[in-house]
């Protein structure tokens, strides 16, 4: 079910360069790259190993760095010596000529969590391929060839919120009409910036470059400004475009940090359906994506967003524009008749509706419990008791969410050192024990309940992510790093140390609507559990 051009890496095209020659009777070996043991992506890779071969051996080493948290601390050391990121994997595979198309049996073996390279390294030196027959796992993969991390539970049955079958105006089994990934420019440096001032200066330097090629045979590729597969190819089919001062807008370009973008035609590479979502007054409420490596998340967004504002960002807004502008509920009328039938309840209205799923994708009962299913899956429904409690709590925490920029800033104590003459070196950095923030060499705000902590999005508290995105970084591109690398956290300090005041009460009031959620779920929750005799 994936989208086919995520499995063109080289490890996949060797493995299916070396499944077309294996003939009737043989045996593929490998050290590869771990992803497609437990991957959304790699379902279909799975299907074919268990069609075509009669057994697998599975070796998981671990080592992923490119997870976060206490998962990356489990996946511990990398075999390679921390020279790669990914986890990695021996696999072999054996086919036989009289299989009687029995099942492929599949047998696994994990190496121990928080291992050091030099305990994996041991291990394999004690363990031959031969000893190892007796201890590997055998593997029963479900209905959607997932091999680990199964999730046995009723996700299968609940209200699904969108479907990829989806064609416009013809959904009939889905809750949301339509749903889009955000903003993808593959050139954020240039098109997006917290100074419009700034982001101005670039553009206009981008597209009069950009312009001067048209009809350029020679055009050299590698400097000037970023290029893309799409921005050659506009390139070349003679598509211009002058600055235009209007195409400067806002975006929600991370967790409660909105930045000035320039809204380009050209030069953004994908704008997903963002433009039909937002072309008027919406919301729409984003989640992390399918194979999401961090835990999901859900923010709400009245304005265009990034297509990593979270990871993997997808998005299902409130309303939906066509292309006279008329607006349109992206609820739909299918979806509305489950929830009056389930509740009846004729006065239950599709703006609750949206309430209602924005409170129950931030409870933790129902986070925990399909997990799993989150991180291969679009989320489903399932239906509380007191339908309009649960809308409220919905509606609470959007208004929380959305309006961020307005709260009332949280009595943090600022404290300033006496002053220095040469500029503070920029710290950004917080110790959650002791409730401080250090943004500088002289400045630092205290006071901050643990509770602000508790609320994340992904593997970064919302406080997190603003420290993050505050940073002075040395720009990847060397036009921008020479020309317009303009940023300094000196410039935003006072508005900084509002905006982490007013998220650090989003963050306090947001955890204490998710207790109340809890609170009401956990008399439920802590009824005792049958005995398994």
């Amino acid at each position: 079910t994936a989208q086919k051009t995520k499995v063109y890496d080289m490890y996949a095209r060797f493995y299916r360069w070396a499944i077309d020659r294996v003939d009737r009777n043989g045996i593929i070996a490998f050290v590869s790259n771990s992803s497609f043991i437990d991957s959304k992506t790699f379902d279909g890779f799975r299907k074919v190993l268990s069609q075509e071969f009669d057994s697998a051996y599975i070796i998981n080493l671990k080592g992923n760095a490119r997870t976060s948290g206490e998962r990356r601390r489990q996946e511990g050391g990398n075999i390679f010596h921390d020279q790669i990121r990914v986890g990695v994997a021996i696999t072999f595979l054996v086919k036989k000529q009289n299989r009687d198309n029995a099942a492929c049996k599949i047998h696994y073996i994990a190496l121990d969590d928080f291992w050091r390279k030099e305990q994996k390294l041991q291990w394999l030196n004690e363990n031959s391929l031969k000893e190892l027959m007796n201890k590997f796992e055998i593997i029963r993969p479900d209905k959607n060839n997932s091999w680990i991390n199964i999730a046995n539970n009723d996700f299968g049955s609940l209200l699904p919120l969108c479907s990829k079958d989806v064609k416009l105006g013809k959904s009939k089994e889905a809750l949301f009409e339509i749903y889009s990934t955000g903003i993808s420019t593959n050139r954020d440096e240039w098109i997006i910036d917290f100074s419009g001032k700034n982001l101005k200066n670039k553009m206009l330097y981008f597209s009069k470059y950009y312009n001067s090629l048209i009809g350029n045979a020679d055009v050299d590729f590698t400097s000037g400004i970023k290029w893309s597969r799409n921005l050659k190819q506009r390139l070349a089919r003679g598509l211009k475009e002058k600055f235009d001062n209007k195409r400067i807008k806002r975006v929600n370009y991370r967790p409660y940090t909105s930045m000035s973008f320039y809204h380009s035609d050209i030069f953004i590479d994908e704008h997903g359906l963002t433009d039909s979502i937002f072309c008027d007054e919406n919301i729409a409420f984003c989640i992390s994506g399918v194979s999401s490596s961090k835990s999901f998340s859900a923010l709400i967004s009245d304005k265009m967003f990034s297509l990593d504002f979270l990871e993997k960002t997808q998005c299902l807004p409130l309303y939906r524009y066509d292309k006279s502008g008329r607006r349109i509920e992206n609820i739909t009328d299918w979806g509305w008749a489950q929830f009056v039938n389930r509740y009846s309840d004729s006065t239950i209205t599709k703006q609750a509706i949206f309430y209602y799923v924005y409170a129950v994708l931030h409870h933790p009962a129902y986070r925990k419990k399909y997990e799993q299913n989150l991180k291969r899956e679009f989320p489903r429904l399932p239906f509380y008791d007191d339908f309009h409690q649960w809308a409220n709590w919905g509606e609470r925490l959007m208004n929380l969410h959305i309006g961020y920029e307005n709260a009332a800033p949280y009595p943090l104590q600022v404290t300033t050192a006496a002053d220095i003459k040469a500029l503070p070196k920029p710290k950004l950095k917080a110790d959650k024990e002791a409730g401080i923030i250090v943004l500088d060499e002289i400045t630092r705000l205290s006071g901050i309940p643990a509770k602000a902590w508790d609320y994340k999005l992904g593997n970064r508290s919302a406080l997190e992510w603003i420290l993050d995105q505050h940073q002075e970084k040395k720009p990847k591109d060397p036009t921008i790093a020479q020309k317009f690398n303009a940023y300094r956290l000196a410039d935003y300090k006072e508005q900084l140390i509002v905006l982490l005041k007013q998220v650090c009460t989003v963050s306090v009031e947001t955890m204490s609507v998710i207790g109340e959620m809890e609170r009401a779920t956990g008399e439920m929750e802590q009824q005792p559990q049958p005995n398994p005799e």
